[in-house]
């Protein structure tokens, strides 16, 4: 059965019922230049952590859609609500960890599609206050310590809420209503209402938001949601999925195999195949797994979100504390090669990953592999001063062979890389040159009879 989508005709008394129609303030028609500097700080963070927690960790189901899909029933996916204790969370220990992994930015579900927020909310009848043992606010102390630790703070919010009386879709196979504008403009003022809630409250950094599939724009009054939000949290930034009003791309799980088209865009990907906890799902990608993705993204200049599921009680598991440890340590010695970087080179031009610094004078090279003693950069224009391997400052030696006097092709780069130096997951080497790079695109040529 296909999902409910709002039709055109009741947009208008959509709109008209909005709660905060009559305070909305329009979104300032940015310049290029302003969006950029609105988004500075999340084209630098390069790595942010997601956070999947919810009364699905009970039993460790799919979060939302195992109800939804008719795994199980959804009185029974409810009734986890009772065993969420959130007994051993510790926001700072969770802060502390994402802190250490190199991240700069962290983002927290603060209602799935579930319908259970995770904090305090006015306007709704389910929560981790009112519906579990929880008992408290889990957000308010979590963004305490973020802003505590100079991270930047992200809420993912579900705009559709298959929970809710008033939203029209409950499971698949399952809707309320068809054609009720009025319970529409229900479900619109509430879910405008946890928003406003949100934004007041905490003023988050970035908004994730998911569940737009559903309808349509005009429908969610996606506009009005902006409007709201940059109402007092003017330089706030949205992801795409609010369709069409959104500052940045969200591709997820695959890595794009070409850059997204989006100027700024972000990667959000799981160390297993879950989201949240699921205590069966041991398939955990490695270390080294994950920093090789890490890379791409930042190869082709976008952020990873690395996803982390906590169990019921707020204890991080073993396997995901570990990856974010290893994290750490590769981001903290090769930090000049991640957090100052653009995109790099077209992928013709060497066999791995490659990144820019700002100036365009240092080209980063990521070695995912043994390279068995040399490397080849084809196509460099430029002149090199040095090379050398990141976090350990080992001066490295290289030529150039290939360089015809008669022809103005570029030779090709040798760089030598004794096993020594490399890296227990993905070495990087910097190349300084003679000035911004340049780079020979062409296909070549032959020498030129007399």
């Amino acid at each position: 059965m296909k999902n409910y989508r709002l039709s055109l005709p009741f947009l208008g008394l959509l709109l008209a019922l909005s709660p905060l129609r009559a305070q909305e303030a329009a979104v300032q028609q940015e310049t290029s230049e302003q969006k950029d500097k609105r988004m500075e700080w999340f084209s630098q963070a390069k790595l942010g952590i997601f956070i999947h927690w919810g009364i699905y960790a009970v039993k460790g189901v799919s979060e939302s859609w195992s109800f939804f899909n008719n795994y199980l029933p959804y009185d029974e996916y409810m009734n986890q609500a009772g065993g969420f204790t959130a007994s051993q969370y510790d926001p700072k220990a969770w802060v502390d960890l994402i802190k250490e992994s190199g991240a700069k930015y962290t983002v927290i579900t603060t209602k799935h599609h579930d319908g259970v927020a995770l904090w305090d909310t006015k306007v709704g009848d389910l929560s981790t206050v009112k519906s579990t043992p929880a008992g408290r606010d889990l957000i308010a102390p979590f963004v305490k310590e973020v802003r505590k630790q100079g991270l930047h703070l992200g809420f993912y919010y579900s705009l559709l809420d298959w929970s809710h009386p008033d939203y029209p879709n409950k499971t698949r196979t399952e809707v309320r209503y068809k054609d009720d504008p009025a319970r529409w403009a229900k479900f619109n003022k509430f879910n405008f209402g946890q928003l406003a809630e949100l934004n007041k409250t905490w003023k988050p950094d970035l908004y994730w938001f998911d569940g737009d599939w559903e309808q349509s724009a005009e429908a969610w009054n996606s506009k009005g949601i902006v409007d709201l939000l940059r109402s007092d949290n003017k330089n706030v930034i949205i992801n795409s999925r609010i369709q069409g009003y959104g500052d940045y791309a969200t591709p997820e799980q695959g890595v794009p195999v070409v850059r997204p088209e989006d100027k700024y865009w972000e990667l959000c990907m799981t160390m297993n195949d879950s989201w949240g906890y699921q205590h069966t799902d041991s398939n955990y990608k490695s270390p080294y797994i994950l920093l090789r993705t890490f890379v791409d993204c930042l190869s082709n200049g976008g952020n990873l979100l690395l996803d982390i599921g906590p169990k019921e009680d707020g204890t991080i598991p073993e396997e995901q504390v570990a990856v974010l440890k290893e994290f750490g340590r590769w981001t903290k010695k090769h930090k000049e090669a991640v957090y100052d970087t653009r995109a790099g080179i077209p992928a013709e031009h060497f066999q791995g990953y490659t990144t820019l610094n700002k100036a365009g004078d240092i080209l980063y090279l990521y070695l995912p592999y043994k390279p068995n003693g040399v490397v080849e950069v084809k196509g460099l224009v430029n002149k090199v001063n040095r090379v050398w391997v990141v976090g350990n400052g080992a001066m490295l030696s290289y030529k150039v062979h290939n360089k015809n006097y008669w022809s103005d092709v570029p030779g090709n780069l040798y760089i030598n890389v004794p096993e020594q130096v490399l890296d227990s997951q993905i070495t990087v080497l910097a190349v300084l040159l003679d000035g911004p790079v340049k780079l020979y695109r062409g296909v070549g040529r032959v020498i030129e009879s007399n």
